[in-house]
């Protein structure tokens, strides 16, 4: 039985920051680390000091994880950048509510006396002899201590107190095998800052769960996969009608990820979808509200679009979106926003008006409005199979349960108020969350964006509201709007044109098939031995790909003679110190050969997001190689001698402990149903009792059929006992499965107390 464990993490917002810049104001950015590990890194939000980043991050870490902290830091183009505060979130703090931490958090200061990482190695005995009792400490060693010298290392001693005495040690060596113990900062009282540094909003959430070997979930995951094919309207006793009755608010989004990716898996999705959306459909009576609300059926068919459609959505966007980006044109059409003294930077004749500035606007939105439709109403050949026929599926559903002809546009705003408003408009809103920019936007270029997904909703509902509402100066593009809208229902019906035999579900995805290339962009690569090069000249530029079965390289895309790595040789992936090669944004790859020997490759990115990215893909593509190291140097070995540790053997012992179990999750992860049932099984288990109650009346009733029969032959006069015993019948099954995974994990803990009990001979 494997154990799991994951951090869903969200940088919202921050407020109140204090002004770093001499234009009061700050360009502020967030990094995430765990542990001593810097897991992630916000983008900047330009010339803000309430900004909003709303970047959501899922961390696999290994069990024995202590703390989370955020740092927010000023970005300055030139020297280092500023520290604003910090938030540290111990393991236990973020555990003591299964709901996680959703709330706004003060800011403290940074004491560089009190930023402590690393762990040391003692000795520690209780002597007794005829004088009495004493402590032998022996102080062997530590690893993974902060760099405090310019040089990037440090010369670290210890110093031990026992009452009101102390004895300083000489300069301690950083290796070696014995008893290591985390290094914390002295005790002191927690700094407030009182709200003078701002406040980040956060939420939190830490996942840990055991997984069991995939035969116990088959019974689960057959139930699952029944329920979709029966009656959704009647449906009130399978696993996903219960889940859907349980399930409210945030958690409707990560359980609606799961189920996706769990059909998928299956070759499913279709069903999934066509079952919730109907369900949906049945209950709603108005239909302008159809949809509307955050339902399951909302989430599910807004995260199966990003798991199934993100490349096909990168395919029509981004062109526009870098254009947007890079010529950073002034564009406002709302009078009480313009600026009129930006008008310079727009050419036109006689003195600035908002009249010039509303026309020369219009033209420009238009000109980035027209190729987005354009990409949009032309792409019904590239948008993935498996999305149209969900679409069609719903198209059907509206149609057959709203036939009235007033009622004609309702089945197009059901696809259109998916894919525009779920799908094409948040995407040009925020690029940076749908992976179309690395950066956020700046406040210029956040105005035009928005202005662009405002007209993009209005297209996708069709003009119903045009001139409603308080942006009626909006009005200058409502011509443009309304041509575009009839091309708009042509693109829906063909884009549900579609042969209705095809696989539903799209093909069952594989957890990552061999040959399919994960992640590839060019990196700097170090000469294996550049011995008389300076740094700076001994960093290549090469173009890599890395695949399931093999890490490779090249000049350029188009070289033709390419290098490469098996990944099955990778026995680490690490960071390494910025003072091993004065460089940034360097990781290595530790291989090894058919012989046993051991090669280092450094390769050096172009920001500490993309090196995040790298160590995570390279890790989970590695992830099921044996033999990885426990310890590697997390410095270079250079001038005879190691930067890190300075040892001067080039085979030593690595000296610090390697983070293999530490990855990012991402939409394009591979499948793993076995952990996305046993969330599902959780979630069951919050409804068990209340299911018992509703179909057997007690709990402790007897769940058997015969006595089910026995409830049906009383049922009340003019009930039709069938339709009482199916969904008994049911929730009986389901009690049934649910009972018997509750014993697979019983019985999995039992065998891993009894094998800890009897301690290394138990293995």
């Amino acid at each position: 039985m494997a154990k799991s464990s994951s951090l869903n993490v969200r940088v919202v917002e921050g407020r109140a920051l204090p002004a770093k810049d001499v234009s009061g104001s700050s360009d502020p950015y967030c990094i995430v680390k765990v542990d001593d590990e810097v897991v992630a890194r916000t983008a900047t939000v330009w010339r803000s000091l309430s900004p909003f980043w709303g970047e959501e991050y899922t961390i696999h870490l290994p069990l024995d994880f202590h703390h989370l902290a955020f740092y927010v830091l000023d970005e300055d183009t030139v020297g280092h950048d500023d520290i604003i505060g910090k938030i540290s979130l111990s393991r236990e703090a973020i555990a003591a509510d299964p709901r996680g931490i959703d709330s706004w958090i003060n800011l403290s200061r940074v004491d560089p006396d009190a930023e402590v990482q690393g762990e040391i190695c003692l000795d520690v005995q209780m002597l007794e002899d005829a004088r009495g009792r004493c402590l032998r400490c022996h102080v062997l060693q530590a690893r993974d201590l902060a760099p405090r010298d310019i040089t990037g290392t440090s010369d670290p001693f210890a110093r031990v107190f026992w009452g009101s005495q102390s004895l300083e040690t000489s300069v301690l060596q950083q290796n070696a095998p014995s008893g290591w113990f985390r290094l914390l900062p002295f005790p002191r009282a927690e700094e407030d800052s009182g709200g003078t540094l701002g406040a980040l909003r956060l939420k939190v959430r830490l996942i840990e769960d055991r997984i069991l070997p995939s035969r116990y979930y088959q019974p689960l995951t057959e139930l699952l996969m029944e329920s979709v094919l029966g009656p959704a309207e009647e449906d009130a006793a399978s696993p996903l009608a219960v889940l859907e009755e349980l399930t409210l608010g945030d958690c409707r989004q990560d359980l609606a990820t799961k189920l996706v990716k769990l059909f998928l898996g299956q070759g499913q999705a279709g069903p999934l979808l066509d079952y919730l959306t109907r369900r949906e459909v049945t209950r709603t009576t108005d239909p302008n509200t159809l949809f509307r609300s955050n339902s399951l059926a909302s989430k599910a068919m807004e995260q199966f679009m990003k798991l199934v459609g993100m490349p096909y959505l990168h395919e029509v966007l981004k062109p526009v979106i870098n254009r947007v980006f890079e010529e950073k044109k002034y564009m406002e059409l709302d009078p009480c926003k313009m600026d009129l003294g930006r008008t310079r930077r727009i050419s036109f004749k006689g003195a600035p008006s908002e009249e010039h500035v509303r026309d020369a606007s219009l033209g420009l939105l238009t000109g980035y409005l027209g190729p987005i439709v354009e990409a949009i109403v032309g792409s019904v050949g590239r948008c993935p199979l498996a999305m149209r026929l969900a679409f069609k599926q719903l198209h059907q559903c509206v149609e057959e349960h709203f036939p009235q002809a007033e009622h004609e546009d309702v089945k197009y705003l059901a696809i259109s108020g998916f894919l525009f408003l779920r799908f094409f408009a948040p995407a040009i809103l925020t690029p940076k969350l749908f992976d179309l920019r690395d950066q956020h936007a700046d406040p210029q270029t956040s105005r035009s964006l928005l202005l662009l997904a405002k007209a993009v909703q209005s297209i996708g509902n069709l003009g119903q509201q045009l001139g409603q509402g308080k942006e009626l100066w909006m009005a200058p593009l409502h011509p443009f709007l309304l041509q575009s809208i009839s091309r708009v229902r042509h693109f829906l019906d063909r884009l549900v044109d579609v042969d209705e035999e095809e696989e539903a579900g799209g093909p069952a995805r594989a957890l990552v098939a061999p040959s399919v290339i994960v992640r590839e962009g060019y990196l700097l690569k170090r000469k294996e031995e550049p011995a008389s090069l300076a740094t700076r000249f001994a960093f290549k530029k090469r173009y890599f790909w890395l695949s399931g079965e093999t890490l490779s390289y090249s000049k350029s895309p188009e070289w033709q003679m390419r290098s490469s790595v098996p990944v099955s040789h990778i026995r680490a992936v690490e960071r390494v110190d910025e003072g091993a090669f004065q460089l940034p944004h360097v990781m290595q790859v530790v291989t090894q050969d058919a012989a046993g020997a051991l090669h280092t490759t450094y390769l050096q990115c172009k920001n500490v997001n993309e090196l995040n990215q790298w160590l995570s893909a390279l890790r989970k593509a590695s992830a099921p190689n044996p033999d990885k190291l426990a310890a590697c140097h997390p410095g270079a070995f250079r001038s005879s001698r190691w930067t890190c540790c300075l040892q001067a053997e080039r085979s030593a012992a690595g000296c610090s402990r390697t983070h293999s179990a530490v990855t990012l999750g991402d939409w394009s992860d591979p499948l793993d149903p076995d952990a996305e049932i046993q969330m599902v099984y959780r979630r069951l288990l919050l409804g068990r009792d209340q299911l018992r109650m509703k179909f057997q009346e007690d709990p402790n009733t007897d769940s058997s059929p015969e006595a089910d029969a026995e409830k049906s032959s009383g049922a009340t006069e003019g009930a039709c006992p069938d339709a009482l015993a199916r969904p008994r019948e049911a929730a009986a099954r389901l009690l049934e499965v649910l009972a018997d995974l509750d014993r697979a994990h019983e019985e999995f803990q039992q065998r891993e107390q009894q094998k800890a009990a009897l301690g290394p001979l138990g293995h």
